[in-house]
């Protein structure tokens, strides 16, 4: 069974989404608490996202955008603002399809079936720069080409990935590594960080990992006039 996510803080519209979705056999998850929307949808990890952009304490453009930047995740736009700007705005932080309200029920079960097939298989995907990271097997795709990474170097690159264009953590590196942050040997690390950084290179991936002083670790571009 198909899983969406509910972004709306209009109480009866959420309702009448979540009733709607679930007679059509999909489980849905109504999100109420708007304070932390983007842990709760990392946490579900829904096969689509039905997001309205009028919200408090945060924007649907915002959640769209950090969304996106860390997963494969659909999501579909559902919202009163019927301005132009608004639609393009949210196609250009990969938002799949634009509706607004009022809407019948028959299109926007419509719109949800076509992305739905649109992104059969790809729920499980982590999209870098020009290369994508399937999660639970740790396949890379990159070039036309497929490999399957070994599982520690799959587990930070995912790591990497899950937190694009921030810093991360030595804490949440051994996490990834070994589910706790005691007793970790600083080397055994640094072995691993670097057999990821090989293959990185390899493949010529286009971004590398950079240390971040007294913090952790980030992706950046990898800068084609330096290849140490």
């Amino acid at each position: 069974m198909k899983r969406i996510a509910i972004v709306e803080d209009e109480p009866l519209m959420r309702e009448e989404l979540t009733c709607m979705l679930q007679k059509a056999s999909y489980e849905v998850l109504a999100i109420h608490d708007f304070s932390q929307t983007e842990e709760q949808l990392l946490a579900y990890m829904p096969d689509l996202i039905v997001l309205d952009i009028n919200l408090p304490q945060i924007s649907g453009f915002q959640i769209c955008r950090d969304i996106k930047q860390k997963t494969a995740i659909p999501v579909l736009i559902l919202t009163s603002r019927d301005q132009m700007r608004d639609e393009v705005h949210a196609l250009d932080l990969g938002a799949d399809e634009y509706l607004t309200k009022p809407c019948r029920k028959e299109r926007l079960l419509a719109r949800v079936s076509n992305v739905l097939r649109r992104y059969e298989g790809r729920s499980n995907l982590l999209e870098g720069q020009g290369f994508l990271l399937d999660r639970e097997t740790y396949t890379l795709y990159i070039q036309n080409h497929s490999m399957v990474l070994p599982k520690n170097q799959g587990k930070l690159l995912e790591v990497f990935l899950m937190h694009r264009d921030t810093v991360v953590t030595r804490e949440d590196l051994c996490m990834a590594l070994w589910q706790t942050t005691e007793f970790i040997d600083e080397n055994a690390l640094q072995v691993n960080l670097t057999r990821l950084k090989k293959t990185m290179r390899s493949l010529s991936m286009g971004q590398k990992i950079v240390p971040v002083r007294g913090i952790g670790y980030r992706l950046e571009p990898e800068d084609t006039h330096d290849k140490t």
